[in-house]
């Protein structure tokens, strides 16, 4: 009982300030639906850059990958951290000097309406196929091993699973397509840090169950007896075997932090680009801490029960069922709710402003006025979500885990979009028609090397492993890996491809209207002028902590 007051306490504490803090603001507006009004500053926009990236997915799922494979998978932690800083030092100055509200209006002014069209179309299906049915699919995840749900509802996993995946979505609904961007903020803020303290004490008290009561004991034993779990250079059968890290990795994060419309909407809102920055930057230090939170519990829990496990990506929720007091597991599971809202919130808004701005006053109602553009957006984040909550239950079935699902499924848009946004800024002469083949060949070409041609060289490499009769598990892993490059080289490799076709388009046929970046007088577009500096640091810090592993 106590932890069911916990939870719904937490829980309405959190939508009365939201509530209250937006009350003010005129969600009629498309600033202050999709930007909070322009007004937020430093800390909200880091609170919600973390609560939009770290939800049930994310440490659900990273728990899981280390939970087999240990310290390795925090490159997507660590790595992050650098990314965030390019964008803020780089992208966010020249993005935020136009005064945009969407990455496609930015791709519109340098290119045309149709291939800004196409980008948001691209955006919208990895929202409703890929982003927002995993977060669903995550946080349901989660609740049901946390608190057996079958048991205690008596009904069968299958129904569980879409149980909580309608009630969770459900009450996202309410918060996005109701409440705007500046309700889902000030929510995000207040989540992030009932997250943090939920997600450190996850450790604390694992490390103090292998320690027999003392936190330092359980993490020498825990150093000691899994020296195979601390170890940062992944080999060739790993989910990220060390080469990627230098090729499709930083793609990955650079797609996620430097283009993808869920993040950037909320340093979009800032009052200044220097809120913008710091903003950013505070995200990216905090970032660089979160290994503790979404890897080291996954390595606790092998410690714990690694032979008891067979599903890794119930490692997480196993491992907070079993070392949280009663009293605290209330708390948690709000502060974990949170987090899935927040993420969820995030997509189903940014997926309204794409559809009210980008879409619908070209296609639909081109006379449509800013209150009716808002309004569709919100019908449409709707039916968005309704079609999330309809996949969410079947990822269950994913073969390779649930985090290795999520980065394989957006490498077909991530590739692509970043290559259009990274020519567009370096280059005035690359065409229309240049990003409109990479957008869509560069995605054709990435499902066809992930679902055709890696396949069929994988399928013949093991035929030919077992016409000479191998069968040692770990050298046909290694031949399985070897047959076709990782997904992550796959990245890598299309990126520059992709790059190169633009180039290529653009010296055959060249752009003849000379480009001229627009600025705006909406915000201070003064850089903040310790953005470097900080930078550099975090830089140093991340690179730090490789050479320590």
């Amino acid at each position: 009982m106590l932890s069911i007051l916990t939870f719904i306490g937490f829980t309405l504490l959190v939508a009365g300030v939201a509530w209250y803090a937006t009350r003010g603001t005129d969600e009629s507006s498309a600033d202050g639906f999709y930007l909070g009004g322009r007004s937020l500053g430093a800390i909200t926009i880091a609170g919600s850059l973390l609560l939009t990236n770290l939800s049930a997915e994310q440490i659900v799922g990273l728990n899981g990958q280390a939970f087999t494979e240990g310290i390795l998978v925090m490159a997507w932690e660590t790595l992050a951290a650098i990314s965030m800083v390019i964008t803020a030092v780089w992208l966010l100055p020249k993005y935020m000097n136009k005064g945009i509200t969407t990455i496609p209006e930015f791709i519109q002014e340098r290119f045309d309406d149709n291939t800004k069209a196409i980008l948001s179309v691209l955006f919208l299906i990895a929202f409703g196929i890929v982003l927002l049915p995993t977060i669903l699919y995550a946080g349901s995840k989660a609740f049901i091993t946390m608190f057996e749900l079958p048991e205690l509802l008596g009904v069968s996993e299958t129904a569980s699973y879409w149980i909580c995946v309608w009630s969770i979505g459900s009450i996202g609904i309410v918060y996005a397509i109701f409440g705007g961007l500046k309700a889902v903020a000030v929510s995000d803020l207040i989540n992030a840090i009932g997250l943090l303290i939920g997600g450190l004490l996850i450790p604390v008290f694992g490390l103090a169950l292998v320690g027999d009561g003392s936190i330092a004991d359980g993490l020498s034993t825990l150093w000691t007896e899994n020296q195979d779990k601390f170890n940062v250079v992944g080999d060739v059968t790993s989910s990220i075997p060390f080469g990627t890290v230098f090729t499709g990795m930083m793609i990955a994060q650079m797609y996620y932090w430097g283009t993808n419309q869920a993040i950037l909407q909320r340093v979009f809102g800032a009052k200044s680009l220097a809120e913008g920055q710091k903003g950013m930057m505070l995200a990216a230090f905090v970032k660089f801490l979160i290994p503790v939170i979404v890897v080291l519990p996954g390595i606790i829990a092998w410690h714990l029960f690694g032979s008891e496990l067979n599903d890794a990506d119930a490692a997480y929720p196993e491992l907070v069922r079993r070392v949280l007091p009663a009293s605290l597991l209330g708390f948690f599971a709000a502060v974990l709710f949170g987090a899935v809202l927040s993420s969820f919130n995030s997509l189903l808004n940014s997926s309204a402003t794409l559809f009210g701005f980008d879409l619908y006053k070209k296609f639909f109602n081109q006379q449509a006025s800013e209150q009716k553009a808002v309004r569709a957006g919100k019908f449409f984040g709707l039916g968005l979500a309704i079609i999330s909550m309809s996949i969410a239950p079947f990822i269950r079935y994913a073969p390779d885990g649930l985090f290795s699902y999520i980065q394989q499924a957006l490498g077909s848009l991530s590739v692509p979009i970043l290559a259009v946004v990274v020519i567009g800024i370096l280059t005035k002469k690359v065409p229309a028609i240049g990003a409109k083949i990479v957008l869509i060949g560069g995605v054709l070409m990435y499902l066809a090397s992930i679902l055709y041609l890696g396949p069929k060289m994988i399928g013949t490499a093991m035929a030919e492993a077992e016409a000479n009769g191998i069968t040692d598990a770990a050298q046909l892993a290694v031949i399985k890996a070897e047959a076709y490059p990782h997904f992550l080289h796959i990245m890598g490799i299309l990126f520059v491809v992709n790059v190169i076709i633009m180039l290529i388009v653009g010296a055959i046929k060249p752009k003849t209207d000379i480009y001229i970046p627009k600025t705006t007088d909406v915000i201070d577009t003064t850089p903040w002028k310790y953005a470097w500096v900080a930078g550099a640091l975090i830089t140093a810090l991340v690179l730090s902590t490789y050479f320590i592993f």
